[in-house]
């Protein structure tokens, strides 16, 4: 299945459940996932390249589809583009599109892209691009589960996604990892200034800028950045210390890692039973999921989120929070 594997979180955690009972073969599509250069990152900050882990930061340049209060999705076409409208509507089954959620029009404004954006159909930026972006921090840090979640933005009208906001979720203690927060970023919001000073930069029309999207660890020995959507960007990933950085393949040809055949070659492997594929749906993509979708009940409700996991419960949740975690199925659709 394809990223954030779900539209709710008791979806994320039923298709777990089914996968790990029946012994399927399951994978979620983000790539990063089986990139060397990811899971060398993530082993690195195991091995404690920067220290106890204090927080970490993640943001993305998303949205690029229009989402923000008040914005209205046009439902009939302007003159003289009837036709073309019939002739993309004609291309969808549009009922069986919509599926369990509440009817809507037609429009070429949801179908085929710009759907991510509607609390209906999609996950907004968060979850369109944190199972990529928030992946390798997840994968160092074993981010399941966090007790709070909490956001700010410029708010939301029910309908889309807000044009940016910032997440913050708290961790617990586990395994010998410190409590920790990790705070994620959207819309053009970014990490304080002062963290940003040293990492590299990416050349532009506009000079030296922030790469507009990063995850970057902040231990108690030095700052740890991966820029890019996937940890993929060897040439400026790596350590900085007092000001300094320090490339990781200067240091990181020792450690020792589970190396992937690649995304697709991972999953046929484990479909002839060499193998697992990492981002299988019980253990690693279907928690991930949880943990990005939660970021959203506090994007929805406005206030900050005490979570439950094991019962699947938000501390004094409102009707709408509910309906995130365990949607209303409709359409003669039921779970």
């Amino acid at each position: 299945c394809q990223k954030p594997l779900t539209h709710s979180i008791e979806e994320a955690r039923i298709l777990g459940n089914i996968a790990r009972e029946k012994n399927l073969v399951t994978q979620m599509g983000n790539q990063g996932t089986a990139m060397s250069n990811l899971r060398l990152s993530s082993a690195l900050i195991k091995n404690g390249i920067a220290g106890t882990v204090k927080e970490a930061h993640v943001w993305t340049n998303r949205p690029v589809w229009p989402q923000s209060k008040g914005l209205k999705v046009k439902i009939k076409p302007d003159a003289g583009a009837e036709k073309e409208w019939e002739a993309a509507k004609a291309k969808v089954h549009w009922d069986l599109w919509v599926g369990c959620a509440k009817n809507h029009p037609y429009s070429p404004e949801i179908h085929p892209f710009k759907w991510r954006g509607l609390w209906a159909f999609g996950t907004g930026a968060l979850g369109d691009m944190a199972c990529h972006t928030f992946n390798m921090a997840y994968m160092a840090l074993n981010l399941r589960n966090p007790t709070t979640v909490k956001a700010t933005g410029d708010g939301h009208d029910g309908v889309m996604y807000p044009k940016s906001s910032v997440i913050e979720f708290e961790f617990p203690e586990d395994n010998g990892r410190p409590a920790i927060k990790v705070f994620w970023y959207d819309g053009g919001q970014l990490p304080p200034a002062e963290l940003l000073k040293d990492l590299p930069k990416q050349n532009t029309d506009k000079g030296d800028v922030p790469f507009d999207s990063a995850a970057l660890i902040i231990g108690d020995k030095g700052k740890f950045y991966s820029p890019g959507d996937y940890g993929g960007d060897v040439g400026n990933t790596g350590l900085i210390v007092d000001g300094e950085f320090q490339n990781q393949r200067t240091f990181g040809k020792d450690v020792e890692y589970v190396r992937s055949p690649g995304h697709f070659t991972e999953f046929a492997n484990g479909i002839k039973g060499e193998g697992t594929p990492m981002s299988n749906f019980p253990d690693y993509s279907g928690p991930l999921t949880e943990t990005i979708l939660l970021g959203n009940l506090a994007v929805w409700s406005g206030e900050k989120i005490t979570w439950d996991a094991k019962n699947m419960t938000a501390a004094g949740a409102t009707e709408g929070v509910q309906k995130m975690i365990r949607h209303d199925y409709l359409n003669g659709y039921s779970l």
